[in-house]
């Protein structure tokens, strides 16, 4: 794949430290203007819209996520809440970030200003709505270290390698290696 190529290649950096969540700004920010934080607006966006959902209005949102079910892309499984003011609800789905954070800072995001690295947490090309239980178990892995089931793995690595790309972040040789690897289970 030309894009995955096109990444500029660097030695596999060491973890220092340095990587701080608070360093992308406030969690779920607004950063479309549409009164509704990110985490909503990804809610909303990936949420099943072929069966029953409840969204309100709280404050200037139009489309606060209280109850549904979402496709978990990673899984292959469908994640339901029907309360998700619930917390233990709210935590079976969250919102993943594709490229993790603390991935990010390492391959090129800690040279950035804060408003370019809030902007990236919120991206929504770099989010998915996920099961709590995989957004944990992948935490702040790269493609290295963590990969979808099988049948998940293209769409996963074409993300993935967009994300970066879009973000001029960079890739490893152990990272790049296992992206091939995964864009080679796509079908032609």
């Amino acid at each position: 794949m030309r894009e995955l190529d096109e990444l500029r290649l660097v030695p596999r950096p060491k973890p220092d430290g340095s990587y701080r969540r608070a360093e992308f700004g406030p969690r779920w920010y607004d950063t479309d203007g549409n009164g509704c934080d990110t985490r909503d607006d990804i809610l909303y966006r990936d949420v099943d819209k072929s069966v029953p959902f409840d969204a309100a209005r709280q404050g200037s949102c139009d489309h606060d996520m209280l109850a549904g079910s979402w496709f978990d892309p990673y899984t292959g499984e469908t994640i339901s809440a029907t309360d998700l003011k619930n917390q233990g609800q709210a935590q079976s789905i969250q919102i993943e970030h594709v490229v993790a954070l603390a991935v990010a800072w390492r391959y090129g995001a800690s040279e950035w200003d804060k408003a370019a690295r809030t902007e990236f947490a919120n991206d929504q090309l770099n989010l998915l709505a996920v099961s709590g239980e995989v957004n944990r178990a992948k935490s702040d892995l790269d493609a290295a270290g963590w990969c979808p089931k099988q049948p998940f793995q293209c769409a996963y690595a074409l993300r993935y390698v967009a994300v970066k790309a879009k973000w001029k972040l960079a890739v490893d040789s152990s990272e790049r290696s296992a992206l091939a690897q995964m864009i080679d289970t796509c079908e032609v």
